[in-house]
């Protein structure tokens, strides 16, 4: 049957960022289709926390505490992961920071850490996990998560906007380069989501109206929103798909 394409039976994977927002919607979305996850972020008490939540779905689910801002940390991540489960069939490259201020006052100190968790992080980690499936001659999906400001300038968020454009393009350089190996690579272009990466601006109640009137369906995502779509480009449903974005953001690019 058609729908079995999108099950992750048997498959496992890495989602960082997933304690919280976006990477727990996703990596409820995943192990309810099947996978046993890895879940990676800074905090420990949270991601155990996510993981007792979602072993009621049966799969695996194992909490990794690292800074992914620290590059030393990205092989004990990928470690970690074939340690537990033998293989990595997917990656899902989720965590991110933002740091706000006028682009006249933004400091080198926040846009290198920015860039650095966002931008270098990632595709370092992305690198790491395709070197297992190439040597194992597996093929495997990785994600990216990049933004609608992957498009647009954003205000107030310099770092954040290069960064996001630059996953952009680094998703398309590693879906040219691996290619060959059966991997593919893509990106989820979330727009505006209920989430603490957006919660100053969630209390800004006149930006929040304004941003919210100009979204076509009316309203701010909800991480597990972005669960159908993870599930997607981490299954064989999207077999066929390599290099792409795909923006879920309510229609808001469109108006």
């Amino acid at each position: 049957m058609m729908i079995d394409t999108f099950s992750l039976q048997g498959k496992s994977g890495i989602v960082t960022g997933g304690g919280t927002g976006l990477g727990k919607g996703m990596a409820t979305a995943v192990v309810r289709a099947g996978a046993e996850v890895l879940i990676v972020g800074r905090r420990r008490g949270v991601l155990e926390k996510t993981a007792d939540e979602l072993k009621k779905y049966g799969g695996s689910v194992v909490p990794f505490p690292a800074d992914l801002s620290k590059m030393e940390n990205i092989p004990g991540v990928v470690e970690k992961a074939i340690k537990d489960f033998g293989k990595i069939d997917f990656l899902i490259n989720n965590a991110a920071i933002t740091r706000r201020a006028p682009c006249e006052e933004y400091s080198e100190a926040d846009w290198d850490i920015v860039m650095q968790t966002n931008l270098k992080s990632p595709f370092f980690l992305a690198q790491a996990v395709a070197k297992t499936m190439i040597a194992a001659k597996r093929p495997g999906a990785i994600v990216n998560i990049a933004s609608i400001v992957s498009f647009v300038g954003g205000t107030n968020v310099p770092s954040y906007a290069a960064s996001k454009g630059g996953i952009n393009q680094v998703t398309k350089s590693l879906a040219n380069g691996w290619a060959r190996y059966g991997i593919r690579v893509n990106a989820i272009g979330p727009g505006w989501f209920n989430t603490d990466l957006t919660e100053a601006i969630q209390q800004d109640r006149e930006r929040y109206k304004d941003i919210t009137q100009r979204i076509p369906l009316g309203r701010w995502g909800n991480p597990e929103e972005l669960g159908g779509v993870a599930v997607f480009l981490a299954s064989d449903a999207s077999s066929y798909i390599t290099g792409q974005t795909i923006v879920v953001d309510g229609g808001w690019l469109s108006n």
